[in-house]
C-alpha cells in the first residue's frame, strides 16, 4: 500500500510510480534497519497486472474521444470498470433473480458459488490493467452475480433455440410445461424479461462485447464446467454456448478456447484472416473507383470477411484474355475464362446499426494487447482507403462488397473514414504485399485503358451488344466504301495481265 504525500492511501498506482515508491521506500528503511532486516509485505492485490495475464483494459483516451458511446455500456455492467454507475443499476435485481435461478439449475448455494470465486480472486484481479479500490468481499459478490449472470442468460437462450433441454431442477418451472425430461424452455421463460423483448437481448448482447465491460473468459468456463449439474449441460462447453449467442450463425471459425481472454477476445478470433500476410510496411491503396479503371472489384464468394485476395489473371492458354471478360462480363460465367482475369476479391461488409461499435471495441482491444497482429486495424485501414467519398460506397454496394442497412452510402463513408482515425497508420499492415501489387498493377497504362473501355462501351450487355453492333457496321461500311477501289484495281491487273 502507498501513502501519497497528502497522508491518503492510493489505491490504483500506476507500475512506473509503484516501483518509485517502493524503491524509496526500500532506501528509507535501510539506513534505519539495515538491508538485512528489511521487510515490506505489499499486499498481492495491489500488485500491478503482469503480462500476459492482463487482457482487459480501458479504452486509449485518443480512442474513446472519436465516439465515446460506443465504448460505453448501455444496460448492463460486467466486471469492475464500470460497476456501479448510476445509469445500469437498473439491471442489478435481474442479476439476482438470474442467480437464484443458477442455484437451482445447479442445485448448489450461493456460498458455494462464492467460494470458488474468493480462490481464484487473484486471478481474476489480474487480468485487469488497473487496480481497483474495491474490497475483497465487495470484488467477490460482482463477480458471482455478473458471472452467473451471464451463464445462466446463455444456457436460457440455449434453451428456447432449442440447443437442449433444461432439467426440471432449474426451480422455475412450471408444473403444467415440465415433463418427465424436463420442461418446456420457451413456456417456462416466456415471462423473463429479456426473452420476451428482443431489443433488450440486442442491447445486452452489445453489451458484452465491450472491451471494458468484460471478466476473464477462463472464470466463466470454469464455472460452467464446474457446477453443471446435469450430464446434459456439461455435454455443451461453455464457448459452445457463448458463440450461440454471440457470434452471427454464418461465421464457423474454430477457436480454441484456452486461447480466448474474454468475450471480445472471441469475437476478434471469429473475425481475424484465415491466413494472414506477412506483416511489412504497407502503401496506401486507391480508392475503389479509381481501382475500377484498371480492374475489376469483385466480391469474394467466401471466405472470412478479412480475407481480402488479390488474383491475378493466368494466360489461357497462351494469351491472356482478360480484355476479353473486360469487355463481355457476361463470359465470366463460363469456368475456363474465370481465372484468366486479374480481380481483387472483397468479401462483402454489412454495414449496420451495431457495426461500428463491435468493430471499435476489436480494434481498442488490438491497439492494447495486439500491436503486432492488429489485423483488423490493418483491415480497416485498407478500407479506409477504398472509401473517400459516397461515389465509392455507391459503387460497392452495386459490386455486392457491401451491405447498407444504415440507408445513407454518405453514412456508411463517414463510419468507415471515422474508425480508421486515431490508427496508427504508419505500422505494418498484413496486407502489404496486397498493396504493392494493386498498385503496380493500376499504374500499368494499358490495364487502365482496358477498365476505360469497358466502362465507357461495355459497362452491360446492352451497351456492350450495341458497340459490338456498331463495330460490325463500321467494319461493314468500309468494306463497302472500299469495295469499288479493291474491285477496279483487281479487274486492271486483270487486263493488264490478259494484254501481255
Amino acid at each position: 500500500m502507498i501513502v501519497g504525500k497528502d497522508g491518503q492511501i492510493c489505491c490504483r498506482p500506476t507500475t512506473d510510480t509503484f516501483r518509485k515508491e517502493l524503491d524509496s521506500l526500500q532506501n528509507t528503511f535501510r539506513k534505519v534497519v539495515g538491508p538485512e532486516e528489511l521487510v515490506i509485505d505489499v499486499p498481492l492485490v495491489l500488485e500491478p497486472a503482469q503480462w500476459p495475464d492482463c487482457c482487459i483494459y480501458r479504452v486509449p483516451k485518443k480512442l474513446r474521444e472519436v465516439n465515446q458511446e460506443a465504448y460505453t455500456p448501455k444496460l448492463i455492467s460486467i466486471g469492475p470498470l464500470h460497476h456501479g454507475k448510476y445509469e445500469l443499476c437498473a439491471m442489478e435485481m435481474m442479476k439476482l433473480r438470474y442467480l437464484r435461478g443458477f442455484c437451482y439449475r445447479t442445485g448448489k448455494c450461493q456460498k458455494d458459488l462464492s467460494s470458488f470465486i474468493e480462490e481464484n480472486e487473484l486471478k481474476i484481479r489480474h487480468c485487469y490493467a488497473e487496480t481497483f479500490d474495491i474490497s475483497s468481499e465487495d470484488f467477490v459478490k460482482m463477480v458471482l452475480l455478473d458471472s452467473t449472470f451471464i451463464i445462466e442468460l446463455f444456457l436460457r437462450f440455449a434453451e428456447s433455440d432449442g440447443l437442449f433441454r433444461c432439467t426440471a431442477a432449474c426451480g422455475e418451472c412450471d408444473s403444467d410445461t415440465s415433463g418427465e425430461d424436463g420442461c418446456n424452455a420457451i413456456g417456462k421463460y416466456e415471462q423473463d424479461r429479456i426473452s420476451s423483448q428482443p431489443i433488450m437481448k440486442k442491447h445486452i448482447l452489445q453489451d458484452l462485447i465491450l472491451l471494458e465491460n468484460q471478466l476473464p473468459f477462463f472464470i466463466l468456463d470454469e464455472l460452467h464446467t464446474q457446477f453443471s449439474k446435469s450430464e446434459q449441460n456439461k455435454c455443451i462447453s461453455f464457448l459452445k454456448l457463448a458463440r450461440k449467442y454471440l457470434v452471427p450463425p454464418k461465421e464457423k471459425t474454430s477457436i480454441d478456447k484456452k486461447k480466448v481472454k474474454h468475450f471480445t477476445d472471441l469475437m476478434r478470433y471469429v473475425y481475424r484472416p484465415s491466413k494472414p500476410g506477412d506483416r511489412a510496411k504497407a502503401e496506401n491503396i486507391y480508392n475503389a473507383k479509381k481501382l475500377d479503371e484498371a480492374m475489376i472489384l469483385k466480391k469474394a464468394e467466401e471466405g472470412k470477411l478479412l480475407d481480402i485476395n488479390f488474383r491475378k489473371g493466368k494466360p489461357f492458354p497462351w494469351l491472356s484474355c482478360s480484355w476479353l471478360l473486360c469487355c463481355f462480363p457476361c463470359l465470366e460465367s463460363i469456368k475456363c475464362l474465370e481465372n484468366t482475369q486479374t480481380v481483387l476479391e472483397v468479401p462483402c461488409f454489412e454495414a449496420r446499426g451495431e457495426t461500428e461499435g463491435l468493430f471499435r471495441n476489436l480494434m481498442a482491444l488490438e491497439q492494447c494487447h495486439y500491436p503486432y497482429e492488429a489485423y483488423i486495424c490493418d483491415y480497416f485501414v485498407l478500407l479506409d482507403n477504398l472509401i473517400n467519398t459516397r461515389e465509392d460506397v455507391e459503387f460497392l454496394v452495386e459490386k455486392g462488397i457491401i451491405v447498407n442497412a444504415l440507408g445513407s452510402h454518405k453514412a456508411v463513408a463517414v463510419m468507415v473514414n471515422k474508425l480508421g482515425l486515431e490508427i496508427d497508420q504508419e505500422q505494418k499492415s498484413c496486407y502489404a504485399k496486397l498493396t504493392e501489387d494493386v498498385n503496380r498493377y493500376y499504374k500499368k497504362r494499358w490495364n487502365r485503358n482496358l477498365g476505360a473501355l469497358r466502362t465507357i462501351y461495355f459497362r452491360d450487355i446492352w451497351r456492350g451488344t450495341a458497340t459490338l453492333v456498331g463495330v460490325i457496321v463500321l467494319l461493314v461500311t468500309i468494306l463497302n466504301f472500299l469495295k469499288p477501289f479493291i474491285f477496279t484495281k483487281c479487274k486492271f491487273f486483270h487486263c493488264d495481265i490478259t494484254n501481255n
